[in-house]
């Protein structure tokens, strides 16, 4: 069955009012294009979820710095298309800027106060605000009863999932295990922009993340001094990290024992990667 193509937000409002009288659970996988396997694979748990599965195309310039890749950020939107068709899903809304934002970028803003404030949220000033306030929009004109996140923006999914607590969404969230290559570099429309050079070092992030959850599984406690010895790993592969922490799940400080995130960004060239990895100890 061909996917239903939405640009405009009247005929996003019909297709949702049909599925509304058919009793349909709907799905929502926002995305920014530039489709991988790691955005396809979010289908699987919105399908398992939902009757209808509805993905998002729009590369957001509320999310991006002023010296961040925003123009060059990759447009592929019939490839993608047409890769949401082959995979099943329902139907794609891919708005313009002009839709999306009718009366401009300088438009009413959601902050999600101290969990947005650390981590990406210093290294990006702005970001998180610019990634709030878009999620509430879609879920406003989707209406969905369920929305799929990847895992490997951790802190994003938190920011999320606190914004449908404190406004009252009707809406799950849930967040998809982190798809990776075979050599464990999670993957990311970013990646593209690795050099091959670059491409060899990349996993190291996720290697170093491996190695201190091995020294935490081993009754390792030190926190300070393994966040240290995680960014001189780093360092000595040649990435030039922004954070590396330990925290609890919520991005606290941990409790241990229990269950932590250890969560990272680092520069790789003019490419800035995340990743995290969850560890019970």
């Amino acid at each position: 069955m061909a996917i239903t193509r939405l640009h405009d937000v009247a005929a996003l409002r019909a297709w949702r009012h049909t599925q509304g009288q058919d009793n349909r659970r709907v799905a929502l996988v926002p995305t920014m294009g530039n489709l991988h396997r790691g955005h396809l694979a979010l289908l699987d748990s919105a399908r398992a979820h939902a009757d209808v599965v509805i993905a998002s195309i729009f590369v957001n310039p509320l999310q991006f710095g002023p010296n961040e890749d925003f123009d060059r950020y990759p447009r592929t939107l019939e490839a993608d298309v047409a890769a949401l068709e082959d995979a099943g899903c329902d139907a794609v809304f891919a708005p313009s800027e002009r839709t999306l934002y009718p009366h401009g970028r300088d438009i009413a803003h959601i902050h999600v106060p101290h969990l947005g404030d650390h981590l990406c949220g210093a290294d990006r000033p702005g970001h998180f605000d610019g990634v709030t306030t878009v999620v509430a929009l879609l879920f406003h004109l989707v209406q969905p009863d369920v929305a799929v996140f990847g895992r490997k923006d951790y802190q994003q999914l938190q920011l999320i999932q606190r914004m449908v607590r404190d406004l009252h969404f009707p809406i799950r969230v849930i967040g998809h295990p982190i798809e990776r290559e075979a050599d464990g570099l999670a993957l990311s429309s970013r990646n593209q922009y690795l050099s091959a050079e670059e491409r060899v070092r990349a996993p190291a992030l996720h290697a170093t993340l491996r190695t201190l959850a091995e020294a935490l599984a081993a009754g390792e406690r030190d926190i300070d001094a393994m966040e240290a010895r995680g960014r001189a790993l780093l360092e000595q592969a040649g990435l030039a990290p922004s954070y590396l922490r330990i925290l609890s799940p919520d991005l606290q400080d941990p409790e241990i024992p229990g269950e932590v995130v250890i969560v990272a960004a680092a520069r790789l060239g003019d490419t800035r990667l995340i990743d995290n990895l969850m560890v019970h100890v």
